[in-house]
């Protein structure tokens, strides 16, 4: 199993769900950022389970003990060591899925993968869990960015049939997308999360879940980033944004609409802006021409509902029913904001770094 990724700075994962705790390893991080504590915490609360109705009844306190990679409130430039002790399991809950596999989860291909041998536990090492060290690793790296001018947020765009307002495309910026990270529900539009609660709500009680779509912007990059053709600025998002469980689609700008247009409108077409290459528009969105990265990704509904579904018995060889027990999200678009703000946080300090030398330090 590999669970690492990164050219620059690389974050190794490690863990399962129901064990001791989960954590992640940072290496390769610039030495020097003062690390603000407080909004680390903040981001892990965003994520944290146990926050409403619409999330999992498990309670983490999701408090990060960072091992190694500090000294006097200052990132040392070594491997960087953060763990999250897990604190409420009820593994129990889980035991007949060894036998009885969730359909849309990972318990059967887990089984095949690693020959019985792994954690069944909540998931194991396959859970939504691994996503909270995601998210500290991915603060620490929106820190760092917020130094070269670079802010990131996402907002849920929509719910079932439940639309927010998208971001401008060319026009999106920190103030904005910082607002976003203060909203129990980060919409563009206020009016609409009420509807969208209350559309998971019934999706709750009809023992069943929803997915949704979530957008999110990258302001304030240089022109120029990244490198053709397998490290350019989408296939790197690409490759983590793909990692996060739930994730089923990815598109860039205006992404399949791009299918129905001519060149003449899908090109961005160029103008001078107080001495700087603009574009008019920003149908791409994902090339780093000076223009906000905007993408939207796709959230299934969480696999784990509590209506009887079909399975097999994989004791006995044979059709089987499933009825599932524990605590799980009615929906997961919710608490998948901060990760994707964390992933994409993670993806764009590991390409401002691409670099043949060593990163100086932050205070240098």
């Amino acid at each position: 199993m590999s669970s690492i990724w990164g050219r620059n700075i690389r974050i190794s994962l490690f863990g399962e769900s129901h064990g001791a705790g989960i954590g992640v390893v940072l290496d390769g991080f610039p030495s020097g950022l003062v690390l603000d504590m407080d909004r680390i915490a903040a981001e892990m609360a965003r994520r944290r389970p146990g926050t409403g109705k619409h999330a999992t009844a498990r309670v983490e306190a999701d408090q990060v003990e960072i091992l190694s990679g500090v000294h006097n409130g200052k990132t040392t430039g070594t491997p960087l060591c953060g763990i999250i002790r897990n604190t409420d399991t009820k593994s129990v809950d889980y035991a007949e899925l060894q036998v009885l596999p969730r359909p849309g989860h990972a318990d059967y291909t887990g089984q095949v993968r690693y020959h019985g041998n792994n954690d069944p536990r909540g998931g194991g090492h396959f859970s939504g869990r691994l996503t909270a060290p995601i998210v500290f690793a991915g603060e620490i790296c929106r820190q760092f960015l917020e130094t070269r001018g670079i802010s990131i947020g996402s907002h849920i765009q929509s719910i079932r049939d439940i639309y927010d307002c998208p971001f401008d495309p060319c026009r999106v910026g920190e103030a904005e997308l910082d607002l976003l990270r203060t909203m129990p529900v980060p919409v563009n539009d206020r009016s609409c999360a009420q509807e969208m609660l209350d559309a998971v709500e019934e999706a709750r009680l009809g023992m069943n879940s929803l997915g949704g779509i979530v957008e999110t912007a990258v302001a304030g990059l240089l022109p120029g980033l990244g490198s053709p053709m397998f490290r350019n600025v989408e296939a790197r998002l690409s490759s983590m944004l793909f990692s996060i469980p739930a994730v089923k689609g990815v598109e860039f700008g205006d992404g399949f609409a791009l299918a129905a247009m001519t060149g003449l409108e899908a090109n961005d077409a160029f103008f001078m802006e107080n001495g700087h290459v603009s574009t008019k528009t920003n149908h791409n969105g994902g090339i780093t021409n000076g223009m906000p990265v905007i993408f939207r990704v796709v959230i299934k509904p969480t696999a784990s509902i509590y209506l009887e579904q079909d399975t097999v018995n994989l004791e006995t060889g044979t059709d089987a029913k499933l009825s599932i027990k524990g605590r799980h999200d009615p929906c997961i678009a919710f608490r998948a904001v901060p990760v994707l703000d964390a992933a994409t946080a993670i993806v764009i300090a590991d390409l401002l770094l691409d670099s043949n030398q060593e990163p100086e330090a932050i205070d240098s």
